[in-house]
């Protein structure tokens, strides 16, 4: 028997399905790569705005403090023992109503007093003007001598003055007697008695209580020069319309977060900056009819009716931080993204004011900028496209 028979040909034969395979492989591979771009990847999917310039209201927020829009002290202005207190202490008194009663024995004594001195007066004055009635056809007649004829007059006139004097202590003890009813001088609200009955008041040096008018009320702020010179070169440059007049439209937010239902103007600006706080004083009125704001309320002051014409807004999430500063990046007409320097102004809700750096018609990247870098290639999404349904099957799921 001879020696098994060799097969030279098997080797080949395997050597030829080897290269099939990897021709068919590389025609799919092909296939795949002409469905893709340059890379492998397709270009990131972004939103963007296309810049509209617009005006937009302008509002300005600050730290105040209300206050009563007239406070007063009540003092007396005679001297005395206080016999009664007229009034509820913490409560609503009108202008002219009786706070406190001072013993009037005193005074009503010198008025009746000054009212006798006056008819005494008067009646010496009477008499000299009859004198002076009989005597003048006696003068004329050379029946009396001129110096009784003068003095009757001078007498008269002595009297008239007499009587005039007598007339203003009679207004002075009649004033004393009225001031024994220590009156409000306007309406609002009273504080504490700060004397009680029994006690003597020496006069306009005792203070007795305060009265603060609440409606309206006054609310004080002060405006920083930073913020002033900042207002000045908005205004100066066009970018800020103030208020005619700078009556602001005034809200105030509470302690609690709310707002206050009632709006205000603002009604002083003062020119002197306080070297202290580096403010200016300003104040505002609002109504105040249900007593819902007392003074000394800190509150926050929001000042509204200036505009912002032809202002340029972009979203908050848009502004990157770069080492040159704030950016944005824009598509431009090539379809890549593109860095572009921006200035910017205050916060407009969500948006950022943009006060140098974009025009009209610029197309800002808002959504996917995390994705991208300068000159990178992108793509536009649809703003009408609907989202897609992650419910529903995909192609490759029905073959």
């Amino acid at each position: 028997m001879g020696a098994p028979e060799t097969h030279p040909r098997m080797p080949a034969r395997a050597a030829a399905v080897l290269s099939a395979l990897l021709a068919a492989l590389l025609v799919a591979g092909c296939e795949r790569a002409g469905s893709q771009p340059p890379g492998g990847m397709p270009p990131p999917e972004v939103a963007v705005v296309t810049i509209e310039p617009k005006n937009i209201p302008a509002s300005f927020e600050y730290t105040g403090q209300t206050a009563g829009s007239r406070e007063v002290e009540v003092r007396a202005r005679v001297t005395g023992i206080l016999l009664k207190r007229n009034y509820d202490e913490g409560g609503r008194v009108a202008a002219n109503q009786s706070l406190f009663s001072i013993d009037p024995a005193l005074y009503d004594a010198a008025l009746k007093r000054a009212e006798a001195d006056l008819g005494a007066m008067q009646a010496r004055l009477q008499q000299w003007r009859r004198e002076v009635a009989r005597l003048k056809p006696l003068y004329k007649a050379k029946a009396v001598s001129q110096k009784d004829y003068d003095d009757a007059v001078s007498n008269e006139a002595i009297a008239a003055a007499d009587v005039k004097a007598a007339q203003a202590r009679v207004v002075e003890a009649r004033l004393n007697l009225e001031y024994t009813r220590v009156e409000s001088p306007i309406s609002g609200i009273a504080g504490r008695a700060l004397r009680s009955e029994g006690n003597y008041v020496s006069g306009p040096d005792v203070l007795l209580t305060t009265v603060t008018q609440i409606d309206p009320i006054y609310v004080l702020f002060g405006i920083s020069d930073q913020d002033r010179l900042k207002l000045h070169r908005e205004t100066e440059a066009g970018r800020l319309v103030l208020p005619k007049d700078g009556q602001f439209d005034v809200q105030v937010k509470l302690a609690e977060g709310g707002l206050y239902d009632k709006t205000g103007k603002m009604n002083f600006t003062g020119v002197i900056v306080s070297g202290t706080t580096g403010t200016s004083e300003a104040r505002a009125e609002l109504p105040n009819p249900d007593g819902l704001l007392r003074p000394g309320q800190f509150v926050r002051v929001i000042l509204g009716g200036a505009q912002r014409p032809n202002a340029i807004l972009v979203p908050q999430r848009a502004v990157l931080e770069g080492p040159q500063g704030k950016f944005v990046y824009l598509v431009n007409t090539e379809s890549k993204a593109e860095a572009r320097p921006v200035e910017l102004g205050d916060w407009q809700g969500d948006d950022w004011i943009v006060t140098a750096g974009l025009s009209p018609g610029d197309r800002v990247i808002v959504d996917g900028v995390m994705k991208i870098g300068p000159g990178a290639p992108v793509r536009v999404a649809d703003p009408n496209a609907a989202p897609a349904d992650p419910a529903a099957p995909k192609a490759a799921d029905n073959k």
